[in-house]
């Protein structure tokens, strides 16, 4: 927290707003239209809340096919369920982590030979980092699937110029407590007309049709911001810019310090794309180093040192036994070797210099044994 959160928690409690709606959400929503540059934003109660309403905004039903991300957290698939709807894992690529073009071509070829054409595809930016979109988007337009772009992870990233959150037809961002900037719990729903943003507004208000009563022709949902935490949000907003620079700083701090090691690498940044770090990842090759990404969780542990395993593809997850998958090629998935030698390390904008260091430290003592 900045402490600027505060004037505007302030102007809520004194304007009377306090529950969803009021003026801070609706400044909070144009602010965030104007930071990213499309025409239309809906403050919502989370990411996974605005990922459910951009599937049913286009028109994902019951028995439909979606193409996912496999390398991503639960909530950028989970909507696909509330739908009735099924997904269809995508591998990552070596160079971003992200969407594969080439397995996504894969994924295609094979739904087409089945006579299954995807209704839409949600396509996650992991860790702040967004995929090759401009490969990613001719082969989605030649095949008309309407691309969802899960932007949670990536705000204040951009890509050949443009910011995440612009490329999908629709997009999504999170304020999640762990995200980068957080209203401790929200999400945005980023659109580009008013009509569609006026039917979103209308499910996420309980679909109360236009009546002196209280009158529903369709099923909504409860998914509105309350003003409180959009003035929260505002305040964070301000100081957005200065902690994605605060990320990548840790990111180049880490870069610098394992360059001369074999066998670790970090994540590696697109070629075309900013970055916003959100968090550093490595990977660790045992071959090379004599250990293992789990050995380094385990020392950095030891040390009251929280790190993680990178996201466990959702094709490997129990709950989506059975669902589709495409790897990078034939006996080779990124994704399942990013998970199994992946690790991501202590990247918070209030670590210290001395703190990072002690994580360096520990990790370099880990590769000694």
């Amino acid at each position: 927290m900045s402490g600027d959160e505060l004037g505007f928690v302030h102007e809520a409690f004194e304007s009377g707003w306090i529950a969803p709606l009021g003026p801070q959400v609706d400044a909070f929503e144009r602010e965030t239209s104007d930071y990213i540059g499309r025409p239309q934003a809906l403050a919502l109660s989370s990411g996974t809340a605005a990922l459910h309403l951009g599937l049913r905004l286009l028109g994902v039903e019951t028995g439909d096919v979606v193409l996912c991300s496999s390398l991503t957290f639960i909530a950028s698939v989970s909507p696909v369920t509330f739908m009735g709807a099924k997904p269809y894992f995508v591998d990552s690529d070596e160079d971003t982590w992200n969407m594969s073009p080439r397995a996504l071509e894969r994924a295609i070829d094979d739904l087409s030979s089945k006579g299954i054409k995807p209704k839409a595809a949600i396509v996650a930016e992991l860790y702040g980092q967004a995929p090759k979109w401009d490969e990613l988007m001719p082969i989605f337009d030649r095949h008309d699937i309407p691309v969802l772009e899960d932007s949670a992870e990536a705000l204040g990233a951009d890509y050949d110029g443009r910011k995440c959150g612009t490329f999908g037809r629709y997009s999504v961002l999170s304020y999640n407590g762990n995200k980068i900037i957080t209203t401790s719990g929200g999400g945005m729903l980023l659109l580009d007309d008013v009509e569609s943003r006026e039917k979103a507004f209308f499910w996420a208000t309980q679909a109360r049709d236009k009546a002196p009563w209280y009158q529903h022709s369709e099923i909504g949902y409860n998914y509105r911001m309350s003003n409180v935490l959009a003035a929260i949000g505002r305040g964070q907003m301000l100081h957005l810019d200065e902690r994605v620079e605060a990320k990548r700083a840790v990111y180049k701090r880490y870069e610098k310090a394992f360059s001369d090691i074999p066998g670790i690498a970090l994540m590696p940044e697109a070629k075309k794309g900013r970055s916003s770090m959100w968090l550093t990842s490595i990977t660790v090759d045992p071959d090379e180093t004599g250990t293992t990404a789990m050995d380094i969780w385990k020392a950095l542990g030891d040390e009251n040192i929280e790190s993680r395993p990178v996201w466990k593809p959702m094709h490997l997850q129990p709950v989506f036994e059975g669902c589709g998958y495409a790897s990078h090629d034939d006996g080779i998935s990124v994704g399942d070797r990013l998970f199994e030698n992946g690790l991501c390390l202590p990247s918070g904008t209030s670590m210290t210099e001395q703190q990072q260091d002690r994580v360096i430290e520990t990790v370099k003592k880990a590769l000694k044994r």
